[in-house]
């Protein structure tokens, strides 16, 4: 206990306490407020109108109506898409073909064009299902109205035209909201940033002010002084996604004093495996760039920006050894999904399972150092 009240001690003499909590409420309150309406609700298109007919001003209306798109500028004569998109006032343009209406008429098959400026994937989220909404209804009328022409009951006409039909619901996270995503994901990085940045200084530390074997060489000494950065960690994490359902209204349906259970098993495989990573650190200032073999992977393969089911399968393997893969997974299933705690032993295990090595090794790096250390003052003795 003397190791965990010696490093209490260093902590409260640091800016590292304020840190941990103001840094992640920060970022979930900037954040949080950024993405709170993230989904771009009437992306801006333009319309080159070269059929000048009252069917064209109908579709036109039409695209307008739509929730996802808005009709920002009609042109009655055919432009190039780059300097209609220039100048980012449009994501989008939508060519009506000359004899439209006729076409129609005659039953005809005419084609709509539409370029979209792909620079910025995530402005068209809304128009490629909205225009394909338009198209499909606007056919299934059309041919339910020639049909009924012949004598055909609407039903019937109906049934012919599109005997299915779609039902979907979006579950979890119904508006594609980025505060359960790319926030939450910032938000966990800044909290490991910092939190690996103080645990796998404390071997170096301890080594350079000359404490690493004082207290023996057992890894108890160097294991329980992690243990108030897990808690504090952990606090955190839970004020920060409290945070962020206030001002970002994010989904969390898990009850805290049960996500704690993963929370404590996290921090608790972060802190140590960042403490085994930085052990041979001969330098506190250097610790910061061993860290980065944890920070980078964890921002990059965890399923913060991209699900992990988009990577080759032996990325989706590396990223079985860190700690916020296990994370992200319990967050999805527990506080978005509503799952049990019973559901997720495996992640659970995992994080068990790091904790373990990560001790192990740590345990290792001691007991040699200890031999070394001994076989030194024994030589000089001799």
């Amino acid at each position: 206990m003397k190791s965990l009240a010696d490093e209490w001690k260093h902590i409260r003499g640091s800016k590292w306490i304020s840190i941990i909590f103001a840094a992640p409420l920060i970022a979930a309150v900037f954040f949080g407020l950024l993405f709170s309406q993230n989904q771009l609700s009437e992306t801006p298109v333009v319309v080159v109108d070269e059929d000048h007919s009252s069917y064209s001003r109908q579709l036109i209306e039409e695209i307008n109506a739509s929730q996802y798109m808005k009709v920002t500028n009609v042109f009655a004569n055919r432009l190039s898409s780059d300097t209609l998109l220039a100048n980012e006032k449009a994501v989008a343009v939508i060519y009506l073909p000359d004899g439209l209406e006729q076409r129609k008429d005659k039953g005809l098959p005419s084609s709509i064009g539409i370029w979209m400026d792909n620079t910025m994937p995530s402005s068209l989220s809304g128009i490629r299902p909205a225009i394909q909404e338009i198209i499909t209804t606007e056919n299934m009328t059309l041919a339910v109205s020639r049909l009924t022409q012949t004598g055909m009951d609407i039903e019937s006409a109906k049934a012919l035209v599109s005997p299915l039909s779609q039902v979907q619901r979006m579950l979890y996270n119904p508006n594609s909201s980025y505060i359960g995503t790319m926030v939450i994901g910032f938000v966990n990085i800044i909290i490991l940033m910092l939190t690996t940045g103080a645990a796998g200084a404390i071997a170096p530390r301890l080594r350079q002010e000359g404490k690493l074997l004082s207290a023996g060489t057992s890894p108890f000494q160097l294991w329980i002084r992690v243990m108030p950065y897990v808690i504090l960690s952990t606090c955190s994490a839970l004020l920060s996604y409290g945070m962020l359902k206030q001002v970002g209204h994010m989904r969390f349906e898990a009850a805290p004093y049960i996500f704690i259970v993963p929370l404590l098993l996290y921090s608790m495989a972060l802190c140590l495996l960042a403490m085994l990573l930085g052990y041979s650190v001969q330098n506190v200032s250097r610790v910061g760039a061993r860290m980065s073999l944890i920070l980078y992977p964890s921002f990059l393969v965890t399923g913060i920006q991209l699900t992990p089911l988009a990577f080759p399968t032996f990325f989706q393997v590396t990223a079985w050894a860190l700690p916020m893969n296990w994370l992200n997974r319990m967050i999805r299933g527990m506080a978005f999904r509503h799952g049990e705690l019973t559901f997720y032993g495996v992640e659970l295990g995992a994080c068990i399972l790091i904790i373990g090595l990560a001790s192990l090794g740590i345990g290792l790096f001691l007991r040699r150092e200890s031999q070394v250390t001994t076989s030194t003052l024994e030589a000089k003795a001799v």
